[in-house]
């Protein structure tokens, strides 16, 4: 029977390219690394000396978990994370300042649910397809405000543990990485941790990412894995992705700057 049920998750993936979304490295902690751990290193600490260089305090970096050519239209990456400045301990001790990542991460055993994780550039690019970031630098005062929230008991109050990969973000159902970045932000831009008031301002102000699914893509895609349900949708299916997160923030003057990271170069967005 499981391997009936592995066959038929690979060929709905094959069919629905939405499915790739889902599964390790997608927005889950590092699996198998895919890359020489020489390189991801190299890679995140040039991510982390560009945002120094930048002075940015919080930012907002995405990795490419799966390969681009298997996710659906208007999708590059497939997880998000927080990316604080902070005093850091190492193993023998001594401490330095660095960037710290925080993250939501699905859980490998049950994708149906998430928790919260802080990690190292290095861990949050482990496992990636490919070394490629996309990063929103807030301005100044909106780091501020993400700060005061991300240390206080608000950034673990709204984290929803029941995980879909395609969450809608003006519901309060289901909850994924990037979703729970949103309302981070929005708690922040508020002063508030009152969930439905910040489901309000994302219903009001925020226009999520469409995604493409025919009725048939629909309701066969809970069968692969419970973590494809669409069930908190209307007719349409549509998601936070840090596109939609990134024209929310530009247009309304709410970041410094967007761009890409690769190893050969740093390119606007």
């Amino acid at each position: 029977m499981g391997r009936f049920f592995m066959m038929l998750w690979l060929a709905l993936a094959a069919a629905f390219p939405t499915l790739a979304l889902a599964g390790a490295d997608g927005s889950s902690a590092a699996g198998t690394p895919r890359l020489p751990a020489a390189q991801v290193a190299a890679f995140s600490n040039e991510v982390q000396q560009d945002l120094a260089a930048r002075g940015a305090h919080v930012a907002i970096v995405a990795r490419m978990g799966r390969d681009p050519s298997s996710l659906p239209d208007g999708v590059r990456y497939t997880h998000v994370g927080f990316w604080v400045y902070s005093r850091i301990t190492e193993p023998d001790g001594t401490t330095g300042l660095g960037y710290r990542v925080y993250n939501l991460y699905q859980l490998g055993d049950d994708p149906t649910r998430s928790q919260l994780i802080q990690d190292s550039p290095a861990d949050f690019f482990a496992g990636a397809h490919r070394l490629d970031a996309g990063v929103i630098i807030p301005e100044p005062e909106l780091q501020r405000k993400l700060l005061g929230t991300i240390t206080s008991p608000t950034y673990a109050r709204l984290h929803n543990p029941d995980y879909a990969v395609l969450a809608n973000p003006r519901s309060t159902q289901f909850q994924n990485c990037t979703e729970h970045t949103l309302d981070v932000l929005m708690a922040s831009l508020y002063d508030t941790s009152d969930i439905g008031q910040i489901k309000a301002n994302i219903s009001a102000y925020f226009q999520p990412q469409p995604i493409a699914l025919g009725g048939l893509k629909r309701a066969m895609a809970p069968i692969a894995s419970g973590a494809l349900t669409t069930e908190d949708h209307g007719s349409r299916v549509a998601t936070t992705t840090f596109g939609s997160l990134a024209r929310f923030m530009e247009g309304h003057d709410l970041a410094m700057t967007v761009y890409r990271v690769t190893p050969d170069r740093v390119a606007r967005f």
